[in-house]
Formats: structure tokens, C-alpha cells, sequence
């Protein structure tokens, strides 16, 4: 006879069973969510009305969420920057500027892997497109060819952690906290990863030399102002686009979704822009733009808002829509939107379609007593708040091996992030303890595009290297960044200010001293009278 106490267990260990089987994951949860759903009805452990709440929750918490649809745009946004030849660029500019210097060449890996993650938010393509220009030089030159595929897998992978990363937006939405709160908090680990990762270069320059040697300054093609200006052309348009999307957000200007609405515009604009065929009306426009632009927050500074203020904006405005339409009008953009299009749909269905199976699971799951039984066996786990730490981390990495991120985030986070709540409140107060919690997870989780033999980045590489490198180089070559991530999430766990520097910090009120006085109004006395014939 299967007891309440036996469903939480075999719910779980299903689950796990059948994701090591292969099943799609999002028709999995559905599947084991309703089928343990009629088991318990026909146990008596609830009746049928128990299962209105999935209906509910998934036309409440699923298809009505605003916050989701940030996805579509992010995702449309990355789809167009990273095939746009922006990061064929950057690369060429950065490998020049800093290639005469001893591991050079793996500085702007990391540099452009940064600025990229930071505007486009996606692995794959970034990944693709770095290995593809910066593999063929570096090996030219003579590097390590193990420290070649390290650095281009894990500086693909940085864009998991750099807001406006997708794992940071589902993050915030399956914890319950702002966006704006998550990507404040990944600041201060993402900086610190660039810094790990290039002292790391630092550090194999001075060991071994010969694996990261310096280019000759005669094969440079660029040197002086037409260097920089290259470099220029490339960083101060994707600082832009920064600014629009993170910006205003942090700024509180924008909600994710209209921030995410600006970057998917501002990709077309900047592909418009970076395009050979721009038209010279096109580029007029586009310098039309920039002193309205910079019109406008002058007036705005000095005058504040009027019908001068709205005339300028207006001029950007048309500007925007020029620049787009010269984007439609160039065949090879007009293709690229469309492919962004296609991808950004199968993306974003993938999405709800894995939250719907996922709601399944968690509302049965939840009435089974799963999560009194989850809690428990967390709580319990020797070493504390640490212990508990530790235990998450590990169970995570391992399940990464299986588990894409999307499928761990909608899966495992709405289990324990009420228990993380309630164990690391005492620690950073109860504010700032899903924050810390969502950035360690998703720092964690960059390692599962990495770690042989299933990590998605390395798959990627093998697919675009050439046939003289060896999968086992790939593999090998991969362990000394993934050593290197562990070392960030050791520093997040025993830092917690690593994360939380930036976040406002709690207001100290006695709401015990808290008074509300309202101000009397003298009214005038109400005539009662007779009204007059």
C-alpha cells in the first residue's frame, strides 16, 4: 500500500528517471505531474477539485506573466547582434590592440566575451562565432591549443551571468524578486569572473610563456588612431545599447519588458548601422539621431520637459524608424530579422511550454506534502546554512550534466527557494536572500555548458574546430575554467557581499513609531434648508 509519505520520494526519483531515459522534459512533468495527480485522487490523499489549481496557475502565473515576456524580446535581441558581424569585429580590433602583449589574444577572448554576453545573452551563437574567428589566429601564433578551446568555451559561457542574461530574467521570475534586484546582484560575480579568468592568462604568461606568446608587432594590420577608432566603432554603439536596456531599467525608466522592447529595436538599428549598405541617407539619419539624442538630454537637464524637449525626441524617434526600414530594406538583414524571428518563436514556445509541464508537477508535487518533506530533509543536513549551501551547489552541478538551464530553473528552483528563503535570511536578511541565492545558482550553472562529456559549449567547438584538434583537447582544455568557476561560486557562498554590494540596502524603521497624521479640513456648513420654488 503506497502512504502519503512514499508519494514525494517517487515523484521525485520518476522524475529523475526520466530525464536520464531522454522524454522531453516539458511533456515529462506534465505526463508524471497528472498521472500521480489521479494515483493520489484514487488513494484518497485529495479529490478532484484539488487539480482546478493547475488550470489556474497556469493561465495565472504562466500565460498572464508580464515578466515572461521579456523572454522573446531578449532572445530576438541576441539572435540579431550575434550574427550582424559585430563580434567579427570586436575580436579583430581587441586581438590587434592587445595581441603584442603575452596572452593578448586570450584577453580579447574574454574582453568580447564580456561586452557580447552583455548584449546579446545567448551561448551558442557566441560561442560559435568567437571559435570561428579567433581559433584559426590564435593557433597561427602558436598557442596552447588546450588553453584555445578553454578560453573560447568559457568566455561563450559568461553571457549566463552577465544581466541582460535569460537565466537572470527566469530567475527573477521563478523567485519571485525584481529583474532589476537579480542583475544588480550578478554585477559584482560577473566583473569578478572576467578578473578571475584573465588573471588566470596572467598567471600561464608567466609559467608557461610559449602557451600564451605575444603577436608580432609586424603582423599587425591596424596600428595607432585607425586601431582605436575601430575599437571605438565597435565598443561605443554596444555601450549604448547597454544603456538603453540596463539603464533604464536601472534607472527605473523601463519595466524588463519595454527595456527588453528597446534592445530587440536597437539590434536592428545596430545592425542597420554596422551593415556595408547602409545608404547615405541612412547614415545622415543616423547622425541626426545622435544630436537629437544629444539635444535632448542637454534641454532636458537645463529646461526639463516641454514642447522643445518633445520635438527632439520626436527626431530620434524618426531617426530609429529610418534606420529600420533601411534594415528591411538590405536583403541580408531582412533575412537575418526573419531567421531572429524563427528563433526567437522556438526559443520562447520551448519556455511555456516546459513552465506548463513544470506547474503540473509542482501543484501535485506541493499536495503531496513535498515540500514539508524537501524542507525537511534540507533543513537536516549537518553544517547548517554552509552545509546547506554546499549540498545545493553539488546537487546542482551534477544535475547540470543532464539538465539544461531553463530545465533546472523551472524544475528545481520553485521547490527550494521557499526553504533558501527561510536558511539564509539570518545570514543577509530576508530581502536580499533570494538574490544571493538565484546569482550562486546561476554562477553554478554556467558550468553545466562546460563540463565534459555533455557541456553544450564544448559540443559547439568540436562542431566548428578544425579536424586537427582533438576532442580530447576540447575536453582537457575545459577543466581548468570549469576549476575556475567552482572558485567563483566558493568565493559567492563565503561572500555574500560579492552579490549584494550593489543592492539598496533595508530600510532600519520601528514601525512601532510610525505615526500618520492627517491634516483637518474646515468645511463649509452643509445648508439643510428648503430648496427654493
Amino acid at each position: 500500500m503506497i502512504t502519503l509519505e512514499m508519494m514525494p520520494p517517487l515523484m521525485f526519483g520518476g522524475l529523475i528517471l526520466a530525464m536520464l531515459i531522454g522524454f522531453p522534459v516539458a511533456f515529462t512533468l506534465a505526463a508524471l505531474g497528472l498521472s500521480f495527480g489521479f494515483l493520489s485522487i484514487y488513494l484518497g490523499f485529495f479529490d478532484m477539485n484539488f487539480l482546478q489549481a493547475i488550470p489556474g496557475r497556469i493561465f495565472g502565473s504562466v500565460l498572464s506573466n508580464e515578466l515572461l515576456l521579456a523572454i522573446p524580446f531578449f532572445t530576438f535581441m541576441g539572435s540579431i547582434l550575434e550574427r550582424c558581424g559585430l563580434a567579427e569585429d570586436m575580436l579583430d580590433s581587441m586581438g590587434q590592440l592587445f595581441g603584442p602583449i603575452r596572452g593578448g589574444l586570450g584577453y580579447s577572448v574574454i574582453i568580447v566575451g564580456f561586452i557580447l554576453g552583455a548584449i546579446t545573452g545567448t551561448v551558442a551563437a557566441q560561442v560559435i562565432a568567437m571559435a570561428l574567428i579567433s581559433m584559426p589566429v590564435m593557433m597561427r601564433y602558436g598557442y596552447n591549443i588546450r588553453y584555445i578551446t578553454g578560453v573560447l568555451a568559457a568566455s561563450g559561457t559568461i553571457t549566463q551571468l552577465v544581466p541582460p542574461s535569460l537565466v537572470l530574467i527566469v530567475m527573477a521570475d521563478q523567485l519571485g524578486k525584481s529583474v532589476g534586484d537579480m542583475y544588480l546582484g550578478a554585477w559584482g560575480p560577473s566583473i569578478l569572473q572576467i578578473a578571475l579568468f584573465a588573471g588566470y592568462t596572467f598567471m600561464l604568461g608567466l609559467i608557461k610563456p610559449d602557451h600564451v606568446p605575444a603577436v608580432p608587432r609586424d603582423a599587425l594590420t591596424l596600428t595607432g588612431w585607425p586601431l582605436w577608432k575601430k575599437c571605438l566603432m565597435g565598443i561605443i554603439p554596444s555601450a549604448v545599447l547597454i544603456f538603453v536596456v540596463l539603464g533604464t531599467m536601472m534607472l527605473g525608466l523601463a519595466t524588463p519588458t519595454e527595456a527588453g522592447a528597446m534592445g530587440a529595436i536597437g539590434a536592428i538599428v545596430l545592425a542597420a548601422i554596422h551593415h556595408k549598405d547602409l545608404s547615405s541617407k541612412g547614415h545622415k539619419m543616423l547622425l541626426l539621431g545622435i544630436a537629437a539624442t544629444g539635444v535632448a538630454v542637454i534641454i532636458g537637464m537645463l529646461l526639463g520637459e516641454g514642447k522643445v524637449l518633445k520635438l527632439t525626441f520626436a527626431v530620434v524617434y524618426l531617426a530609429v524608424v529610418w534606420l529600420c526600414l533601411e534594415a528591411v530594406r538590405i536583403p541580408d538583414l531582412r533575412d537575418l530579422i526573419k531567421q531572429g524571428y524563427e528563433s526567437t518563436m522556438r526559443l520562447s514556445t520551448m519556455v511555456v511550454f516546459i513552465l506548463i509541464g513544470s506547474t503540473c508537477f509542482s501543484v501535485v508535487f506541493l499536495g503531496v506534502s513535498g515540500g514539508v518533506w524537501l524542507e525537511h530533509h534540507l533543513t537536516s543536513i549537518p553544517g547548517g546554512v554552509w552545509g546547506f549551501l554546499i549540498f545545493i551547489n553539488l546537487f546542482i552541478f551534477f544535475l547540470a550534466f543532464f539538465l539544461d538551464f531553463f530545465e533546472i530553473a523551472f524544475i528545481i528552483l520553485p521547490m527550494v527557494a521557499p526553504i533558501a528563503q527561510k536558511v539564509l535570511a539570518p545570514v543577509v536578511g530576508p530581502d536580499a536572500a533570494l538574490i544571493w541565492f538565484g546569482v550562486m545558482l546561476c554562477v553554478n550553472m554556467q558550468t553545466s555548458f562546460l563540463h565534459p562529456p555533455f557541456g553544450f559549449a564544448l559540443f559547439y567547438l568540436r562542431g566548428v574546430a578544425p579536424k586537427e584538434v582533438k576532442s580530447s583537447d576540447i575536453y582537457w582544455g575545459a577543466l581548468p575554467w570549469i576549476g575556475l568557476q567552482a572558485i567563483m561560486v566558493a568565493i559567492v557562498i563565503a561572500f555574500p557581499s560579492v552579490v549584494t554590494v550593489f543592492l539598496d540596502k533595508p530600510l532600519d524603521v520601528d514601525l512601532s513609531k510610525v505615526r500618520i497624521e492627517v491634516p483637518q479640513i474646515e468645511l463649509p456648513p452643509l445648508d439643510f434648508g428648503q430648496p427654493k420654488q
